[in-house]
């Protein structure tokens, strides 16, 4: 079951939502609109190693914007900080992006009961884009949970994206093959 704007709000207020910055205007029938945060990052190498930790260069979106290319992963970032304590979140991107041919994520569009940290986006594109830092680029839909929790995201000790920062993160897949 997804949550309508009026319990979105019901939890905002209860402190098992929490979105950091906070808009009304942003709040839609049954989502949040989240926006396009100032940095991006770009990994160095062409080829990516998912054993290795690649490395990736952050760079801050300027006034005039900038040009996302196609055959390119750019890692963007949300404006929102968000928590999310008893639902699961789901991040979307908006109609509008998808319709300039912008995908904000390739496989990580859900989120996990206590995951508190701005949503790193995975953004490619179907052809040359200009984006602008603060642009409504998804959206936030929450979902009920089934049951009681017993690892929270932002408990678990072996948890790869707990840091919280405003630039986007790149893949930890490589701490999956560390020797436990």
């Amino acid at each position: 079951m997804i949550l309508s704007d009026v319990k979105i709000l019901e939890e905002i207020e209860k402190g098992t939502i929490l979105i950091e910055p906070y808009d009304r205007n942003c709040l839609g029938t049954n989502s949040y609109d989240v926006h396009l945060g100032k940095y991006l990052a770009c990994y160095t190498d062409r080829i990516l190693d998912a054993k290795k930790h690649n490395q990736v260069e952050h760079f801050e979106i300027g006034e005039d914007g900038f040009v996302l290319q196609p055959n390119t992963l750019y890692l963007g970032v949300t404006e929102e900080y968000t928590e999310t304590h008893a639902h699961v979140p789901f991040l979307e991107g908006k109609s509008s992006i998808g319709r300039l041919g912008i995908d904000i994520h390739a496989t990580a569009g859900k989120g996990d009961v206590g995951f508190c940290n701005h949503w790193t986006l995975e953004i490619s594109v179907a052809q040359p884009v200009r984006v602008y830092a603060g642009m409504p680029v998804g959206q936030l839909i929450y979902f009920v949970v089934d049951g009681n929790i017993e690892n929270f995201y932002n408990k678990k000790q072996n948890a790869k994206y707990n840091s919280r920062g405003i630039k986007p993160m790149e893949s930890m897949m490589w701490k999956n093959f560390l020797k436990k």
